[in-house]
């Protein structure tokens, strides 16, 4: 694909009638659902072609198909028609009289413990603004932050920060659960050493309670046996109620489901057991006015 491709010579209209085509498999009926005559469908897709330099359409009598470029266009053009998607609704929001809008972007246990309430109260605080929040894996809250997607985020630490400021808004304690006919449900302190010896429930690759623990572990020249893994806590608490491993949690984000399931709580004797709530904006960022707002109420 030509790599000089001139963006002005690529339009909404045309890539839009691209995707139906693709979609459809037919020129004529891509056409149709753009309310374009046949012969202007041909010309624009014939004029995207020579744009990037490149056949995208194998054409034959029974209709076309994608080549391997044409694959690549047409992901790229879904992902600009999801972008421009929401950067219309954001504008309409201000239309709507909605005067600011703020990416936030957290961790499980932010969300279940710190930031119900402190949303809560800003937003009665401000109305005008709208907060969009997205739960993420803290791995993954970092990267949005540093590439722009997010504006602010809220993660346990644990995870890489730098090119982030970042700020400490709160602590949690990390504490074994286990159901109460696990041979550790009757102590009252253990070291992670000793809980190595048993099956583990664990989060999905990539969170960073895993990784922590899988680093702790390691340090102890031992592994984690994860027996299972999921994508909650909820769902760790129901897996560990069955008896099928014990699972690290965070117990101020997670205390109603262990007693809900009547779950044995172990406290961990290891320093790393307690840990930092961070909020964190990417270093040098030119936060909106409404951004600034909400991260100076987190703040507090």
């Amino acid at each position: 694909m030509n790599s000089s491709i001139n963006p002005a010579r690529v339009d909404f209209v045309t890539l839009k009638l691209f995707c139906a085509v693709a979609q459809s498999g037919s020129i004529t009926k891509g056409a149709n659902e753009c309310n374009l005559a046949l012969s202007a469908a041909s010309r624009r897709i014939s004029e995207l072609e020579e744009t990037v330099g490149i056949t995208l359409l194998d054409r034959s009598a029974r209709g076309v198909t994608l080549t391997q470029a044409g694959h690549a266009v047409m992901q790229h053009a879904l992902r600009l028609f999801q972008g421009f998607e929401q950067f219309s609704n954001e504008l309409g929001e201000y239309s709507k009289g909605v005067k600011g809008h703020v990416r936030l972007w957290a961790n499980m246990s932010a969300l279940t413990e710190f930031l119900p309430a402190a949303l809560a109260q800003f937003l009665k605080e401000h109305p005008e603004i709208q907060v969009e929040v997205e739960e993420q894996i803290s791995g993954d809250i970092v990267r949005a932050l540093l590439d722009g997607i997010a504006d602010i985020g809220v993660f346990a630490e644990g995870s890489p920060t730098t090119g982030l400021d970042t700020k400490m808004i709160g602590s949690d304690e990390l504490v074994i659960a286990c159901s109460k006919s696990h041979p550790l449900s009757k102590k009252k302190k253990v070291s992670f050493e000793e809980c190595l010896n048993y099956d583990f429930v664990g989060l999905n690759r990539g969170s960073s309670l895993l990784e922590l623990t899988s680093r702790s572990a390691e340090k102890l020249g031992m592994q984690m046996r994860l027996r299972i893994q999921v994508r909650s806590y909820d769902a760790m608490c129901q897996m560990i109620s069955v008896n099928l491993g014990i699972g690290v949690l965070p117990i101020q984000a997670c205390i109603a489901q262990i007693q809900a399931m009547d779950l044995a709580v172990v406290h961990l004797k290891d320093s790393w057991a307690k840990r930092n709530l961070l909020l964190a904006i990417k270093e040098g960022a030119n936060l909106s006015p409404s951004a600034t707002l909400l991260r100076e109420h987190l703040s507090k």
